[in-house]
């Protein structure tokens, strides 16, 4: 006789191979910050090399004066949803400012990046609906797609040919898809040929949403991302993102050239049954947002180190991603030697991020790293010079 609980198992299993160790990588406890890329774990000072702190503005002064000032003059939370009692001026501001950047008349802000997607796609997609998904598109986006009950279709990653076979292939269903893609995608750090997949949706009369949490703050010059890097802007129906990479806070967004998105705020359950971000996250979120906008020299400061940890590390013979980007994934032979190597670059004073299957686009093993503004060349020397040690000369 089967019980409720016997899906568990397998559960068990995996979660066993991973904490066979003394640190499950899974539950890393970082007990004290000392700045946006130097933590304490386990007594050890340790450089965080997989943080998404892509501007390292998570010490910032002027975003943690603005979180203070929140907290002392609003308080600590909201208490309800932005549908309720927890519609703040702040949180109305954030979204001028929000479509004042992206030069785009309509923005929403969710409490999460999770929260957004699920809300703008549980909100615009409906059963008989379809959707044309890459195949590497992140969780949210698929939970989203398949939480609406529109009919989803993956295609091959970032390729356009097969993105257009299918959507051939739906015939007069074409004008009631949404294609979903990301900007730079956050496991092996390439890039959507985002060019080519607008001039398909253009000629198909398709729709298409893009999730750049990953690349807000990077691409562009004025750091609006891959939509700008690339200028396709005004063929993006919707750019979603989140506040906490780039941003250094929490939150989620959906801007859009169509009216259509003021009209979710009615109709997207996690943005009507979901308490409203805090004040001081809010706070800290719109002075970060500021912060990106007139320091540019941050983004080139992220570039540079981006830059060598991608040479030092393919300089090595590790097998890495395709393209320069602020996220490095650095493929292992097996599930095995990417787990012993990340409890070994641990026990060396370097946090990465162990990617291993399901969570793998490819159902490879990686050691992924993320780049940041506030690394030091000193700190990326060190991460280079731990994986030579971990993965070269053992």
């Amino acid at each position: 006789m089967t019980t409720l609980f016997d899906k568990f198992s397998a559960v068990m299993d995996e979660r066993q191979a991973l904490t066979g160790a003394a640190t499950d990588p899974t539950n890393v406890v970082v007990d004290k910050m000392v700045s946006a890329t130097e933590g304490v774990i386990a007594g050890r000072a340790t450089i965080l090399a997989g943080t998404n702190n892509y501007l390292g503005l998570t010490f910032e002064p002027s975003c943690v004066a603005a979180g203070q000032h929140a907290l002392a003059n609003e308080g600590t939370g909201t208490t309800g949803s932005r549908m309720a009692n927890g519609n703040y001026h702040s949180h109305k501001a954030l979204e001028r400012e929000l479509a004042e950047f992206y030069d785009l008349p309509h923005a929403m802000v969710f409490s999460t990046g999770y929260g957004a997607n699920l809300g703008i796609l549980t909100a615009l997609l409906q059963p008989g609906d379809c959707v044309l998904l890459d195949a590497d598109a992140h969780a949210s986006l698929y939970d989203g797609c398949k939480m609406s009950g529109a009919d989803i279709y993956r295609f091959k990653h970032n390729d356009p040919d097969s993105l257009e076979a299918r959507l051939r292939r739906l015939g007069d269903r074409a004008t009631r898809t949404l294609i979903v893609v990301e900007g730079l995608y956050s496991i092996i750090g390439d890039c959507a040929p985002l060019q080519k997949f607008a001039e398909i949706k253009r000629r198909y009369g398709a729709y298409l949403l893009i999730d750049e949490a990953h690349s807000l703050g990077i691409y562009g010059d004025n750091g609006r991302g891959l939509v700008e890097a690339q200028g396709i802007t005004e063929e993006a129906d919707f750019i979603v993102g989140t506040f906490s990479k780039s941003l250094g806070s929490t939150g989620g967004f959906c801007v859009s050239q169509h009216e259509i998105l003021s009209l979710m705020r009615y109709t997207s359950r996690p943005f009507i049954f979901t308490a409203s971000a805090c004040p001081s996250v809010i706070a800290t979120t719109r002075a970060a947002l500021q912060v990106m906008r007139d320091r540019t020299e941050l983004r080139t400061q992220l570039w540079k180190n981006a830059h060598q940890l991608y040479a030092g590390l393919q300089g090595l013979g590790l097998s890495t991603g395709p393209e320069v980007s602020p996220v490095v994934g650095v493929r292992c032979a097996d599930q095995e030697q990417a787990i012993n190597a990340w409890h070994r670059l641990l026990a060396a004073g370097v946090y990465t991020n162990l990617i291993v299957p399901p969570a793998s686009p490819d159902g490879s093993s990686l050691l992924r790293c993320s780049m940041s503004a506030a690394h030091t060349s000193a700190q990326v020397d060190a991460i280079i010079a731990a994986f030579e040690a971990v993965l070269v000369t053992n």
